[in-house]
């Protein structure tokens, strides 16, 4: 099959995107900065490519897109051109060093965001850009075709969305498993305690700074993220005129705010489905940073809610076929 380039030149204008190299000279110094500032750890080089299924494909590539461009390479055991193209992929990715992630996703086991992705061949290869998705080529691409295609994803992603990759540890031997996390300092019963007696004392600002707390240490805690988004819902609906919200929002659908406020309003009336099907129709309604604005209330209402709930269940797979 020969290679079908899919431009994306309808994403951004590249004509007023900045030279190629000054935006990398600009990633660098943020990944430097960053690391000295002790941000993100560096990850392994082994990080950067990754097997994803439907199950993780949340996690692992819409999340993940919001800090660093994710490709996704579409293939298969029996596709010899995937076979051709994977490998190149995967020494690219290391080559790139952070400023992209290489997510395989095999079709034959995940015929859903095949169908998602309106997959026709294989091999096919997409980005996701802060939870938006791009057609990248289609087929086994010449090695220089598929870089100059890299390097216009990490200049969109780093001009248009900010992003600038993630560190790498150039020390580490790919396939390495990284050493133990150190265990962070704990128990935290009493910040815990300190923001439950902030949430019922109607102090959200408090509550939220508790949980925050907790989490510089324990960024796993699953008591103090699901409190945090609680918090943080709390402190969003203290202070709306609910009629007028709901006013506005049945008025004007294309208001995100105004949305997203009725949203947040209905989760708390234990209207739990109403807010999360306001809140995808709103993420299909939209676009740009309307888009992605309403897609992360929605998410960080499924926190609220709990992963597990069938509801959020349901809902993600309405979200995932509105961006899809």
């Amino acid at each position: 099959m020969q290679p079908r380039n899919m431009s994306m030149s309808g994403v951004v204008d590249l004509a007023a995107v900045k030279a190629a190299g000054e935006a990398k000279a600009k990633a660098e110094q943020a990944r430097a900065d960053a690391a000295r500032q002790g941000g993100t750890p560096a990850v392994s080089p082994s990080a950067l490519v990754i097997d994803v299924d439907e199950a993780g494909f949340e996690r692992d590539v819409l999340q993940r897109s919001t800090e660093v461009p994710v490709v996704i390479d579409f293939w298969a055991e029996w596709c010899q051109p995937c076979k051709q193209l994977s490998p190149v992929l995967e020494r690219l990715a290391t080559e790139y060093s952070g400023r992209f992630v290489l997510a395989k996703i095999d079709v034959d086991a995940n015929q859903l965001l095949m169908q998602q992705f309106g997959v026709q061949g294989i091999p096919a290869v997409f980005a996701v850009v802060a939870g938006q998705a791009l057609p990248l080529f289609q087929g086994a691409a010449p090695e220089a075709q598929i870089r100059q295609t890299l390097d216009q994803l990490v200049q969109v992603a780093e001009e248009r969305f900010g992003l600038t990759g993630i560190a790498v540890d150039g020390e580490a031997v790919p396939g390495e498993q990284p050493a133990a996390p150190v265990q962070p300092a704990g128990p935290y019963d009493a910040l815990l305690e300190a923001a439950v007696q902030a949430l019922d004392a109607g102090d959200f600002a408090g509550a939220v700074q508790a949980y925050k707390n907790v989490l510089v240490d324990d960024p796993t805690n699953s008591e103090a993220t699901l409190g945090l988004a609680q918090a943080e819902l709390l402190g969003r609906v203290g202070g709306l005129d609910a009629q007028a919200v709901r006013t506005a929002a049945a008025d004007d659908p294309s208001d995100v705010r105004a949305q997203l406020e009725a949203a947040d309003l209905d989760l708390v009336g234990g209207h739990v489905e109403d807010a999360f099907g306001r809140l995808v129709e709103t993420v299909r309604r939209t676009a740009g940073d309307d888009r992605n604005t309403a897609r992360l209330r929605l998410l960080e209402l499924f926190e609220v809610v709990g992963a597990d709930d069938p509801r959020v269940v349901k809902a993600r797979g309405a979200l995932a076929r509105v961006l899809f």
